[in-house]
């Protein structure tokens, strides 16, 4: 399936005490790079509506091997495993641009529900636009 990878910079406001970011921030960074690719592919908020329903996350696992500052660019790398039924297993690599140490590795499963948030079959559009060609990147 397709690879995706998104930049964003580290803000200040995400900093710990510690002096970096915060590791409930990173969470945020793979909602917004499965965003990205999501709207990458033509799945804008109108076509999700269009489509009678969203994809929320169930479950996550994020492993911490690094940290980032403020100021970072970290480049978020993600890709589909499976996309079937009701669910979607996606994994995501953290990594400073430029830089090839692992920061943080995740894996999310996201289910696909209706306006009333009942699990429903991702609809096929999907399936067919992120099982097909070849990897995209974007900044």
């Amino acid at each position: 399936m397709q690879t995706f990878i998104t930049r964003l910079r580290v803000r200040h406001y995400e900093m710990d005490a510690l002096g970096h970011v915060n590791n409930a921030i990173y969470q945020h960074y793979l909602e917004q790079a499965a965003i990205e690719h999501s709207e990458h592919l033509g799945f804008s908020l109108e076509r999700y509506k269009e489509l009678g329903g969203v994809f929320v996350l169930r479950r996550v696992e994020i492993e911490y091997l690094s940290s980032a500052v403020a100021g970072d660019t970290l480049e978020i790398k993600t890709w589909l495993e499976t996309m079937k039924g009701t669910r979607a297993t996606r994994h995501y690599e953290i990594r400073k641009h430029g830089e090839e140490t692992l920061l943080v590795t995740a894996k999310a499963l996201w289910v696909w529900v209706d306006e009333t948030m009942r699990p429903r079959p991702i609809p096929k559009d999907f399936l067919t636009a992120f099982g097909a060609g070849s990897p995209q990147v974007t900044s």
